[in-house]
């Protein structure tokens, strides 16, 4: 069904991944009536899928989908998507929690299928500001550039959701050129640029996290006859810590316990934490790894003669040009000693999985750093971001997404708690709704619906 635009929207998301398509799910069931938009950047849902790598499961339980936490008899969550794939006999049959990737990717997109007439996609969002002439802020003006008719189109609401992912993070002294990409395009980058998959390419992997050790272990793969080398700062590659009791730490009750503490307690213990997502690798994968390069070693003695190489306590620091053919040669700094080298070894490809900024909202609002609370995008429990006192008008606000990390908790950006942070952000938004039985499938009303 065709949308055509609202005076004003109560509503407007930016971005539409999981964190929006949550919000979506938990509106729907509570709010059908709300005048919500949706305006996402690429041409059709899609969820990371230059890491969708054949294999790769989910770390997280299926449970920890876009609503059975919320509510575990919508119909948008992962079992009923199952159940009406006609898979969950099947599923159930594997014996697991975590579904592959790839299918966790698909159930997304049916989800976000059910939405499509209140998404736009292909809008680049430019910037968000207030409406101007008002004394107090009640409505937010959103430019956005329609990537396919090269238009640019304004939306009016009076709340703003902004969940627009990171950007990705290239280390300093690396450029932005065609060699050298970020995890985030691996699976459509690569290809492009090593289109030859039986040559003897020589590929460098930057990182010591989940996704470096999958496209490391992939290359090999995907170019047989290629020689690949792993960059990372610290000794060796860690498993990650998805124990049973220091997993209650992405239980959703914890961000309370986490945004009532000082700064400095928030810091130690986002530290102390830090082996649950940053810097470490499934246990499964780092086994796989290690018997891979068990066999290279039997098979021979000689590394020189190794494929594939871990090259531990090294921080990739700049890069050299070598030859007409432009290839890279990257600079290195011993984290141990701190000295300075250079790779003996020059790479057709260096591929970063050195994670995302998540600072995007701070460009999207430029013109409205005037407005904020001690000129910082500090934002509340409810992810409200805090502005002057008396500037904004009550029932109208701007909500950040998945770069709220350093107040709320590492589950921020994660999958966790999607589904009962969205029903808080419906519910900080619209208030409480009137209960309701959990499963409705309307839609949002429309311009049509209303006429």
């Amino acid at each position: 069904m065709t949308i055509t635009s609202f005076p004003v929207y109560d509503l407007v998301c930016v971005g539409f991944g999981p964190a929006s398509l949550a919000i979506a799910i938990a509106l729907s069931e509570s709010r059908p009536n709300a005048r919500v938009l949706f305006l996402e950047r690429q041409s059709k849902f899609a969820w990371h899928s230059g890491m969708l790598l054949p294999g790769t499961r989910m770390q997280i339980s299926f449970l920890k989908d876009l609503a059975t936490m919320r509510n575990p008899r919508s119909h948008f969550t992962f079992t009923n998507y199952l159940h009406e794939q006609g898979r969950l006999v099947n599923f159930t049959n594997l014996g697991t929690f975590l579904p592959l990737r790839e299918e966790f990717n698909d159930y997304l997109s049916w989800c976000a299928d059910h939405f499509v007439d209140v998404v736009r996609y292909s809008h680049s969002v430019e910037e968000i500001v207030p409406v101007d002439g008002q004394r107090q802020i009640r409505e937010w003006d959103i430019t956005a550039t329609n990537e396919a008719t090269g238009t640019v189109e304004k939306f009016t609401t009076r709340n703003v959701v902004i969940a627009i992912g990171g950007r990705p993070s290239i280390p300093d002294g690396l450029s932005s050129d065609p060699r050298i990409i970020h995890s985030s395009r691996y699976s459509s980058a690569i290809p492009a640029l090593l289109s030859d998959s039986s040559a003897p390419y020589k590929i460098a992997v930057i990182g010591a996290g989940q996704s470096s050790a999958e496209i490391f272990q992939n290359l090999g793969s995907k170019y047989p006859n290629a020689k690949t080398s792993l960059f990372i700062r610290s000794h060796a590659l860690k498993p990650s810590d998805d124990s049973p009791f220091v997993n209650e730490i992405f239980n959703p009750e914890r961000v309370d316990e986490v945004f009532a503490m000082d700064a400095e307690t928030r810091r130690k213990f986002k530290a102390e934490n830090a082996p649950t997502n940053y810097s470490v690798v499934r246990l499964e994968l780092i086994e796989e790894i290690y018997n891979e390069m068990y066999l290279q070693r039997l098979r021979s003695p000689d590394e020189r003669t190794w494929k594939h190489k871990i090259h531990a306590l090294r921080e990739v620091v700049g890069q050299e040009w070598v030859g007409e053919e432009g290839r890279v040669r990257l600079k290195l700094r011993n984290t141990r000693t701190g000295e300075m080298e250079v790779t003996e070894d020059t790479y057709d490809a260096v591929v970063c999985g050195t994670g995302y900024k998540r600072d995007v909202h701070e460009r999207l609002m430029a013109g409205s750093t005037h407005l904020l609370r001690d000129g910082s995008w500090a934002v509340g429990r409810d992810y409200a971001v805090l502005f002057k006192e008396g500037a904004v008008a009550q029932g109208s606000g701007v909500y950040l997404q998945g770069c709220c990390e350093k107040t709320h908790g590492l589950s921020d950006s994660l999958l966790s708690i999607l589904a009962v942070r969205a029903g808080e952000m419906v519910n900080n938004i619209f208030g409480e709704p009137a209960k309701a039985n959990g499963v409705s499938k309307k839609r949002f009303r429309t311009d049509e619906a209303l006429a």
